[in-house]
């Protein structure tokens, strides 16, 4: 399917379907924040709640009755192969931030990309505590509560104005000198959104992540003229049969330019 034809239906149909099935999620999840919730530890160390499922089911049931042909993956729904032969996919995290969600913090978002491909065309971010929705259609920029934004500008590194971990951050400094960061943001697609309406200046995200952490907010970061690459400065690619990436930049692109050099020419051990 060519790009137009792509954009016309994701525009048309798909974001109207998209705002409105986040919007329901992020208010399911409001509802049940700083409530008494089952929760367990997934894996080796990642926490899971009952308001977790209960937003993803509403989720996939809204997106899916509504796009049968799409594929499906999701942090909470055992991932199902199929997804890799559609040219259509979404790709969710219900609860993004689920530690500070728990926490009964405001850090934590629900995060919703359409990808084609291997590359995101529509994406909502919305934190309901916040009240903050960032949405955006490849082409058509991105915005913040309606309003369109723009990653910030210039190349200077401000440390505190960046988020991430602090042992990578600490490799830009020229010097030996203790640096204070942003303080930390719990959800890691708010923490990229945070460049994305320029209240940060660059964010990062350690080895590990997921595509549902990063897939919205990616497009979102890319629609406000600034970048988020492989700290390589290769692109992302989504909806793979693996889902798992390494360390990633985002910010302006003059700025993520200059860091992605720098990592180039310092390498990570």
């Amino acid at each position: 399917m060519a790009d137009a034809d792509i954009a016309d239906r994701v525009w048309a149909r798909d974001a109207a379907l998209l705002r409105d099935a986040v919007r329901e999620a992020g208010a399911l999840a409001l509802s049940l924040f700083r409530t008494e919730l089952k929760n367990w530890t997934k894996g080796a160390s990642s926490p899971v709640s009952e308001a977790d499922i209960a937003v993803n089911d509403l989720i996939e049931r809204r997106l899916r009755a509504a796009t049968p042909d799409y594929g499906w993956l999701s942090e909470e729904s055992v991932d199902d192969d199929s997804r890799l032969g559609k040219e259509l996919a979404w790709i969710v995290d219900p609860i993004d931030g689920t530690r500070a969600y728990l926490a009964h913090r405001e850090d934590w978002c629900v995060s919703v990309a359409l990808v084609a491909g291997s590359a995101p065309v529509l994406a909502a971010v919305f934190a309901p505590a916040t009240d903050e929705f960032f949405f955006a259609v490849r082409g058509r920029g991105a915005t913040h509560n309606e309003r369109p934004v723009r990653a910030a500008p210039g190349a200077d590194l401000d440390f505190s104005r960046m988020a991430g971990p602090k042992p990578l951050v600490q490799r830009l400094s020229p010097s030996a000198e203790e640096i204070t960061l942003h303080p930390r943001i719990g959800s890691l697609a708010l923490r990229l959104c945070r460049v994305a309406d320029g209240s940060l200046d660059a964010a990062f995200a350690g080895g590990q992540s997921r595509d549902w952490d990063l897939a919205a907010a990616n497009l979102i970061v890319q629609e406000a003229d600034g970048r988020m690459t492989a700290l390589s400065g290769d692109a992302i690619e989504y909806n793979r049969r693996e889902v798992v990436h390494g360390v990633l930049v985002a910010a302006g692109q003059d700025r993520h330019s200059r860091i992605v050099a720098h990592f180039r020419d310092h390498r990570l051990p």
